[in-house]
């Protein structure tokens, strides 16, 4: 046996880890970057006194391997949003999300490989606001809908996530694949006549 022999369970693991790697994993989620989002108008503040809506883009993710037995990873999708916010005047301000969420590599019947998507965790968003001179009243009606913000883009993103056409990405068919890429590069079937010498 040679010293480089290993076993089932070890190659396993090793092809996932090859097959799924980051660029895969990324792209799988780069399909929905570049979309537009939108938000709103939503009423808040005490009575409904101010009206929030927000909009803006989707912005490239990064990923990173997530420790352990199962492959994994941690992907980050930042979100970049103008937020309106009219009480007795429309003010308006900038704000960047940053969206955790965890893809896995799961193995599927028909040597297949789906990549599945936890919807992400409300409370683990990061949001930062930017603004000017922002007075503190106006400041106060975003709070009230930061949640409510938050719970929208969470499932945006997983609706986006299970469209048909975005889950296709997320599935990996190796038998496929290696009868791909046995077409080109294997042995080509005889057509039946016979060689040319190419003497004249």
């Amino acid at each position: 046996m040679s010293e480089d022999t290993i076993d089932y369970e070890q190659w396993g693991l090793d092809f996932f880890t090859e097959a799924i790697n980051e660029n895969r994993v990324l792209d799988a989620v780069r399909i929905i970057a570049g979309q537009q989002i939108e938000f709103g108008p939503v009423k808040a503040g005490p009575g409904g006194v101010a009206t929030v809506k927000a909009y803006g883009e989707i912005r490239q993710p990064s990923a990173t391997r997530i420790p352990g037995d199962h492959v994994g990873y941690r992907v980050l999708l930042p979100l970049e949003l103008t937020i309106e916010v009219a009480v007795q005047v429309e003010q308006r301000f900038e704000a960047e999300l940053l969206v955790p969420f965890t893809l896995r590599a799961v193995p599927r019947s028909g040597v297949r490989i789906f990549i599945e998507a936890e919807p992400p965790n409300t409370e683990e968003m990061q949001v930062e606001l930017r603004a000017q001179g922002m007075r503190s009243t106006v400041l106060q009606r975003v709070a009230d809908v930061e949640g409510e913000l938050r719970r929208f883009v969470a499932e945006y993103v997983v609706d986006e996530l299970e469209k048909p056409h975005v889950r296709a990405t997320r599935t990996i068919d190796v038998c496929g694949a290696m009868d791909g890429v046995w077409a080109v590069i294997g042995p080509k079937p005889d057509d039946g006549k016979p060689a040319q010498s190419g003497l004249g």
